[in-house]
């Protein structure tokens, strides 16, 4: 991989929307530098036009223009419907309640009152613009996705917009093992690969499902053969481990890994070598290890059917991918993407969803997650029988209206007894739960829930619970 294609250097535009032609200045003199072009608009009209025909990350708006026709929430209500992307910070030196409901319903990212300080509206600016950059390392994800891994789409939730900033973070880690959790259907490969697309490992990118074979196969198929090694072994066979040398050897389904081979792996996670069934020489390798499970693997360390050091040994970067019914919002966005993608390979003419079938899509919880979805529209690309997708499309299961996908969960367990849930999403509720009753002390909450204080701590990692803990030591 190219360096350009691993560095991305973002550049930003501002425009500031103020009738004081000394405050145009000042502020467009005091926020360009290398990576900011400011830009300035005297009336609403001029700011909507330079909206229209550019692409302005963060505007900083003057709610009551003198010399315009319009006032600050008029301009601010056009800039959302042209580009809803860009951010606003409203100024005014008159500042009301009133005004600063209405300006943040239609979606102002912050409202400050004149005289302006000119550190703190740096500080702002700064953080608005670092959440500009995780939504142009998204897009730039999504970019390289379709380019590299056959027109993979992840969501624009908040969940994903940093679970893929982690993706990219991980992935200049070197050669750091990675554990992947999630359900099945969510993705966990897609994810793995994606840390091996951005690490720029010049080695290939080998998967493993340890699931897939015989106990006997599958150690020969991970670390080869000699001739000879075994019954039909008539010629010496690389393993996986080894044609994965300088890339990224992707371990599937890891907790199905019997215990026999569970030491062997470890012994090559600690060492970085290995040998071929039949050999007494030990081959060296720089590979990066990814293991990915649905299971909760230390529940499987307790049940001792999988070993506590090579779980240690694993999970160097524990990396959670959450359940589509946890990210409601994606729904909409995966399913047009999923729709028009296959529309487009088998010729369709669906173009679009109704209101009503997207209701219904939206309401479904997604026991298959991602895969699910995707294969639906896959389906109703083929067969659906109009232009736009309507109630009539749907499978049944979807009509049924299964438990919504945006009900929030968090610390409540009584949605436990009406339904089948996986397990991940019970542990997850119990924990938050019992987090909430202790005031998120992890040491009570671990005592109430019969576990050590150690593996809640890994729990509440995994599931991404910190901010129902206490922030302090605890």
């Amino acid at each position: 991989m190219n360096d350009d294609e691993t560095t991305v250097e973002f550049h930003y535009t501002l425009l500031v929307v103020d009738d004081e032609e000394s405050i145009r200045i000042t502020l467009s003199e005091a926020l360009a530098n290398d990576h900011t072009t400011v830009h300035s608009a005297a009336t609403g009209k001029e700011a909507i036009a330079r909206v229209e025909s550019e692409k302005i990350d963060l505007v900083l708006l003057d709610q009551n223009l003198k010399e315009s026709s319009e006032n600050g929430i008029d301009v601010l209500r056009k800039i959302k419907e042209v580009r809803e992307e860009t951010l606003v910070i409203m100024m005014t030196a008159y500042g009301k309640i009133e005004s600063a409901v209405e300006a943040t319903k239609l979606g102002c990212y912050q409202y400050l009152t004149k005289p302006l300080e000119l550190a703190q509206l740096r500080l702002l600016i700064r953080n608005a613009l670092s959440t500009i950059e995780l939504r142009k390392e998204v897009e730039s994800t999504r970019i390289m996705s379709e380019r590299h891994l056959g027109g993979a789409v992840f969501g624009e939730s908040q969940k994903m917009i940093e679970l893929l900033d982690k993706v990219r973070r991980v992935a200049q880690s070197g050669t750091t093992t990675v554990l992947v959790r999630g359900q099945t259907g969510t993705g966990k490969e897609l994810i793995s690969r994606m840390i091996h697309l951005y690490s720029g490992a010049k080695g290939p990118f080998v998967d493993l499902n340890c699931a897939a074979l015989p106990d006997h196969l599958l150690e020969s198929e991970l670390f080869g053969h000699e001739a000879g090694a075994f019954t039909d072994a008539r010629k010496m066979k690389r393993g996986l481990l080894e044609l994965a040398d300088r890339g990224t050897l992707f371990l599937d389904e890891i907790g199905e890994m019997p215990l026999a081979l569970q030491a062997k792996l470890l012994r090559v996670l600690e060492t970085r070598t290995f040998r071929r069934v039949g050999s007494t020489g030990d081959i060296k390798v720089h590979t990066r290890f990814i293991a990915a499970t649905n299971k909760d693997l230390f529940q499987e360390v307790e049940a001792k059917t999988f070993r506590e050091d090579l779980y240690y040994r694993l999970s160097v970067i524990p990396i959670y991918v959450p359940a589509l019914k946890d990210r409601p919002e994606d729904i909409s966005i995966l399913s047009r993407y999923f729709l028009d993608k296959y529309t487009r390979e088998v010729g369709g003419k669906v173009t679009g969803i109704s209101q009503k079938a997207l209701e219904k899509l939206c309401d479904y919880s997604w026991p298959g997650n991602v895969r699910e979805l995707k294969n639906l529209m896959e389906h109703a690309a083929l067969l659906a029988n109009g232009p736009e997708l309507l109630p009539d499309d749907l499978p049944p299961r979807i009509l049924a209206g299964a438990p919504g996908a945006g009900a929030d969960k968090s610390g409540d367990v009584s949605f436990l007894t009406d339904k089948v849930v996986p397990l991940a999403e019970v542990e997850c509720a119990a924990i938050a739960h019992a987090l909430q009753l202790c005031g998120g002390n992890k040491t009570r909450a671990a005592e109430l829930l019969g576990i050590a204080r150690q593996t809640l701590r890994t729990k509440v990692k995994e599931y991404g619970l910190e901010s129902e803990s206490e922030p302090a030591r605890n």
